[in-house]
């Protein structure tokens, strides 16, 4: 497992026979039910599954933020299945970038301010290093001119690419986005995935989760989950390209005429 390649790419994510049971007082719920995965470099994954599937409690646990009732987590090829609070909360601030459906933005800060905050807690870097690494992660995400705006100044389609240029500044190993359009206009979406999509092109690893047809079409496999099982793991054929979708829909300024 630890040395699983694909096509000699490396498995940056992998599970082994990974279960998890809620236990909810007389009733046991089994969310995962025995789950084998690998999501390589520069992989662009769609998780998707109807409510219940399980396909959020997996992200959760490729994502250090909970820990599997049975079973084995790989992260860089470590299992983390056993690790403590501790060591789960390095491996989420060092090597996994996280995008919310809601933002998660701290309010009445700057989008500075918001993206610096994971390199807080990294006492290796200056504070000079950290406004830089910010600068840049936000250029990456086309807001280079609303960097010390607040974020309640912001649209929601510019407050989710702060969102993804603080899952971008610690340079992780993943990024993990959940339902990361599902607050957004059609438009906005596309806008949205277009980064993760040139992003994707430039070599960074990608999963999101989301229930969207068309937001899956967009990624270059798609990971289907039901009843805690996956049911489906294919490479989709002629992704989306979502700079042609773009240009073919009104901009905002032709809608309101």
């Amino acid at each position: 497992m630890n040395n699983q390649e694909n096509n000699n790419r490396k498995a940056v994510i992998s599970t082994r026979g990974v279960t998890k049971t809620f236990d909810l007082g007389e009733v046991k719920v089994r969310a995962l039910r025995g789950v084998d995965m690998a999501i390589y470099e520069g992989d662009f994954v769609a998780i998707m599954g109807h409510s219940g599937s399980g396909k959020s409690t997996f992200m959760n646990l490729i994502g250090c933020l909970d820990i599997a009732t049975t079973g084995e987590v790989y992260i860089n090829a470590v299992n983390v299945a056993n690790y403590d609070p501790d060591q789960l909360a390095t491996i989420r601030n060092k090597q996994i970038g996280f995008v919310f459906q809601s933002y998660n933005l701290l309010a009445r800060t700057t989008a500075l301010e918001n993206v610096e905050l994971p390199l807080l807690y990294n006492p290796e870097i200056s504070a000079a290093s950290r406004d830089e690494l910010s600068k840049k992660a936000l250029e990456k995400v086309g807001l280079s001119n609303r960097m010390l705006h607040l974020t309640n100044q912001l649209s929601g389609g510019q407050q989710q690419r702060i969102a993804i240029a603080r899952a971008l500044v610690n340079e992780p190993l993943v990024i993990l986005a959940d339902e990361p359009t599902g607050n957004l206009d059609t438009r906005t979406s596309y806008e949205i995935m277009e980064i993760f999509q040139d992003l994707n092109d430039k070599g960074k690893t990608i999963v999101i989760i989301t229930h969207e047809p068309d937001i899956a079409a967009i990624c270059k496999r798609n990971i289907v989950f039901k009843d805690g099982k996956i049911i489906k793991d294919f490479q989709v054929e002629n992704p989306t390209n979502v700079k042609e979708e773009l240009a073919k829909m009104p901009k905002p300024e032709e809608e309101k005429v």
